[in-house]
């Protein structure tokens, strides 16, 4: 590993060491948030499967519903019986903060509390298995939108995931080896300049006490 182009000096190995401090306790945090976020996208993957099961066995029961609707009524009737519908629905979407992932949440809200307002036609000319197949469609409209809404947050949570891998990633192979073998250079510096000073020190008193006993000795 390519150590860090820097001066040899006891200042920068004390800098040196507050930044390999930070840099392990950065990659201890991120590997926490990573392996949350795992977890919790393993949950949500989870939900999903089963959200989209319900969802299109809902859907499937609301077409085979109105295939017998068709079969029965003129196009033209259907399309008279939806043409002008009594409920609205409104959708309010705010987020939530999951491990710095800003999720959205999707609130449903009706113009009215009456379940019968999602028929928008008497029954008297109508087939039963119209009002089935509308009945199928408004009880899985919560399934579907709680399905959009697992599904846009497993795409923000596998995507900070993979950030956060690359980062740890970054901070274990790179920055940290980086730092630890530029710690260690300038600690083998140090010891040699430390070793030349003693050793440039012990020359001077030998020339010292030579040139003192030389001068006693005259």
């Amino acid at each position: 590993m390519a150590k860090l182009n820097v001066n040899p000096t006891r200042m920068e190995l004390t800098n040196l060491n507050k930044k390999l401090k930070t840099a392990r306790r950065g990659h201890k945090l991120l590997k926490d948030k990573r392996d949350e976020l795992m977890r919790q996208f393993i949950e949500l993957v989870r939900e999903n499967k089963e959200l989209r099961r319900q969802v299109e066995q809902g859907i499937a029961q609301a077409n085979a519903h109105m295939s017998v609707a068709r079969s029965v009524m003129s196009d033209e009737s259907i399309d008279i019986a939806l043409m002008i519908p009594m409920q609205e629905m409104s959708l309010e979407i705010t987020e939530k903060n999951v491990m710095s992932v800003m999720i959205p949440v999707y609130e449903s809200k009706f113009r009215t509390a009456d379940e019968n307002d999602i028929y928008s036609y008497g029954f008297a000319f109508t087939s039963c298995d119209l009002d089935d197949a509308v009945k199928s469609l408004s009880d899985i409209m919560p399934l579907m939108l709680r399905l959009a809404e697992v599904e846009k947050s497993c795409q923000l949570m596998a995507s900070e995931i993979e950030k956060t891998r690359r980062r740890v990633n970054a901070l274990e192979h790179v920055m940290i080896p980086q730092y630890e073998e530029t710690i260690k250079y300038i600690k083998m510096k140090l010891d040699e300049n430390e070793r030349g000073t003693i050793t440039r020190l012990m020359k001077v008193k030998d020339m010292m006490l030579a040139e003192a006993h030389n001068y006693d000795q005259k």
